[in-house]
């Protein structure tokens, strides 16, 4: 099959042919349709990732025809359309059996434990417990963003910060993730600060229904603070750097909720306000997707019209346009979700 691959984390991003991988027993093989260009696909290639074994194929999120099915599948058959979480649970420990296989310790991570969908096929691990089908009515494009940065911000928002309607919401990062959180707190009835250096990415989140848009700078927090009327009830670091993360936790109200959702490499870490964090009581979440379990009410809403991730696809592109693009993620502004067509 042609894939997108790396030899060396840094290095050359190059399309080529590679062998096809092969339906796993109690896992299907799917024919990729469209796949999401994802800032997480960039933090590996740059930073390194102890999952991710060289040389890779890199790819998340994804929305496919399955092509094969291994041996001990139950509920799935060739040519049925899906898409699957990023992270792929056992499907037998405590953790997915109670619902939580986004934390399996056995979990699987297409793009990351084993090759991605930025290629023309991949595989999918425990396939019962991970697979989801996607309506007719929403397209591939839309589709491919939902495995990643769509569902978890879904759960993020509504599942791990619980917003309620009219609470503030700051959300720092209006890429992919961020826009995401945006549409998904407005359609719960939430206020919405968004926080970008980006222009263009902040008018994006302002036709999603951000009421106040901010340019990122050092005194973000206390100009967040003045807008709500003392902080946000939420906020969301959906960048992941040690200066997000503390400007997000900064502009908390009291008894404030700060979702996590943005990943920091461990030169990044940052150097939380906790004096804060214990005398306003402000809880500190962490979010990491959600499980194949949870899709249905979000799919609900994209049903109704009352979220349509269609609306933050900024265009396709194929291959090999994905493989120069991948190591640009991170200084490219961030204007909406990018998708590659394996077969285009």
């Amino acid at each position: 099959m042609r894939a997108i691959v790396y030899d060396a984390f840094g290095g050359p991003v190059e399309v080529r042919d590679v062998p096809a991988p092969i339906a796993p027993d109690g896992g299907v093989l799917v024919r990729v349709q469209a796949s999401g260009l994802c800032r997480s696909d960039w933090h590996a290639w740059a930073h390194g990732d102890d999952m991710v074994t060289l040389p890779h194929v890199p790819g998340h999120e994804f929305v496919g025809t399955i092509e094969d099915v291994g041996t001990g599948v139950t509920g799935w058959h060739v040519g049925q359309r899906v898409t699957a979480p990023f992270v792929c649970g056992c499907g037998a420990c405590e953790w997915c059996r109670s619902g939580n296989a986004q934390v399996c310790p056995n979990q699987t991570q297409p793009g990351f434990t084993h090759w991605g969908s930025h290629a023309e096929l991949v595989a999918i691990h425990a396939a019962d417990a991970n697979l989801v089908s996607v309506p007719d009515a929403l397209d591939d494009d839309a589709a491919a963003s939902l495995g990643c940065r769509f569902a978890t911000a879904f759960r993020a928002v509504h599942a791990r910060a619980n917003v309620r309607a009219d609470e503030w919401i700051a959300v720092y990062g209006a890429g992919g993730v961020g826009l995401s959180a945006v549409m998904i707190a407005r359609a719960l009835g939430a206020r919405v600060v968004a926080v970008d250096r980006s222009a263009d990415a902040l008018e994006l989140a302002r036709s999603l229904g951000a009421e106040h848009t901010l340019v990122a700078s050092p005194t973000t927090a206390d100009e967040i603070a003045s807008l709500t009327g003392g902080g946000a009830h939420v906020s969301v670091d959906a960048v992941g750097s040690a200066e997000t993360s503390t400007s997000a936790v900064s502009s908390l109200r009291r008894r404030g909720r700060h979702v996590q959702i943005g990943l920091l490499a461990s030169a990044e870490m940052p150097s939380l306000p906790l004096d804060r964090v214990i005398g306003w009581e402000l809880d500190i979440l962490g979010s990491h997707g959600m499980a194949a379990r949870d899709y249905d009410e979000m799919l609900a809403l994209v049903a109704s019209g009352a979220l349509r991730p269609q609306d933050l696809v900024a265009g396709s592109v194929d291959l090999d346009e994905g493989a120069a693009l991948l190591p640009l993620t991170d200084s490219a502004p961030p204007t909406g979700i990018r998708v590659i067509h394996p077969t285009a």
